[in-house]
């Protein structure tokens, strides 16, 4: 499976690996689940933003051990025609309350 990431995301991670250093291997454990996973969501861990045919947009918690909680967000495309994911948004949920719904619609608008 190829993994991809927008711009803003990779700013996001450059900036949080500095306070939180285990989040490279955080986020590389969460890589080898998606490439497991064959159908998406489920449980309480999982929360799909948006569906289409091609492609489809969720908010995933992120256990960080750094953290010792599920206080990270992660939102990534899973897209189906060839199957990869992009890494749209990192957050920690202290710093921000929710998803930048601009940041998805402008993907989507972009991928179209």
């Amino acid at each position: 499976m190829k993994y991809d990431e927008l711009h803003e995301f990779s700013r996001e991670l450059k900036r949080l690996r500095k306070k939180y250093l285990t989040l490279s291997d955080d986020l590389d454990e969460l890589k080898h689940t998606l490439a497991k996973l064959t159908i998406q969501g489920g449980g309480k861990h999982w929360t799909c933003l948006h569906r289409e045919e091609r492609v489809s947009i969720y908010k995933i918690r992120l256990a960080c051990r750094s953290l010792r909680a599920t206080t990270m967000r992660v939102i990534y495309a899973r897209h189906t025609d060839p199957v990869r994911i992009v890494f749209i948004e990192l957050y920690y949920k202290g710093e921000k309350e929710n998803e930048d719904r601009e940041r998805i619609k402008q993907y989507l608008l972009d991928t179209q």
